[in-house]
C-alpha cells in the first residue's frame, strides 16, 4: 500500500511510472575539511573512543576487585593524556594548514586589504616603468634625429 492510497489521496499520474530513488545528492553546506586535518581528527576520535573504552574496563575492574584494576586505572591516566594531545593535535594541525594554504577571504578580512595595497602598488610601479621607458625612447628617437641634421 502506497503513503498516497493510505491517507486516501489519489496517486498523481505524472509521477506514476517514476521510481523512487533511494539516495538523493544533497550540496554540501560546509567545506570539506584538508586531509591532514582529517586524518588528524579520525586519529583523535578513535584514540578518545580507546580511552573511553579503557577507562570504563578499569572501573568495572576496580568494582570487581580484580587484580588488573591497578595497571588499568594508569594506564588510562596516561591515555588521557595522549587523547588530550591527540585533540590539541587537531587544532594545531587546522590552523598550520589555514595559516600556509591562505584566510579565507571575507570583505573585512585584512589579508585581502594587503592584497589590493600590494596590487596597486605593482601597478603603479608597472606604469611608472612603462612611462619611463616611453621617455627614454622618445628621447633616443630625438637624440638620433638631432645628431644627423
Amino acid at each position: 500500500m502506497d503513503t498516497d492510497e493510505r491517507r486516501g489521496t489519489a496517486r498523481a499520474t505524472s509521477h506514476a511510472n517514476v521510481p523512487r530513488e533511494l539516495w538523493v545528492e544533497e550540496p554540501a553546506v560546509r567545506r570539506r575539511m584538508a586531509d591532514p586535518v582529517r586524518t588528524a581528527a579520525v586519529r583523535a576520535v578513535i584514540i578518545a573512543s580507546l580511552t573511553i573504552i579503557q577507562g570504563m574496563i578499569a572501573f568495572l575492574c576496580t568494582l570487581a576487585g580484580s587484580w588488573l584494576a591497578f595497571p588499568m586505572v594508569l594506564s588510562s591516566v596516561g591515555s588521557t593524556v595522549v587523547a588530550t594531545w591527540a585533540v590539541l593535535d587537531v587544532w594545531v594541525t587546522r590552523q598550520v594548514w589555514n595559516q600556509r594554504h591562505g584566510v579565507v577571504s571575507m570583505p573585512s578580512s585584512t589579508a585581502r586589504q594587503l592584497r589590493r595595497e600590494r596590487r596597486r602598488a605593482r601597478r603603479t610601479a608597472r606604469a611608472a616603468a612603462r612611462e619611463s621607458a616611453r621617455i627614454r625612447r622618445r628621447e633616443r628617437s630625438r637624440g638620433g634625429r638631432l645628431s644627423e641634421a
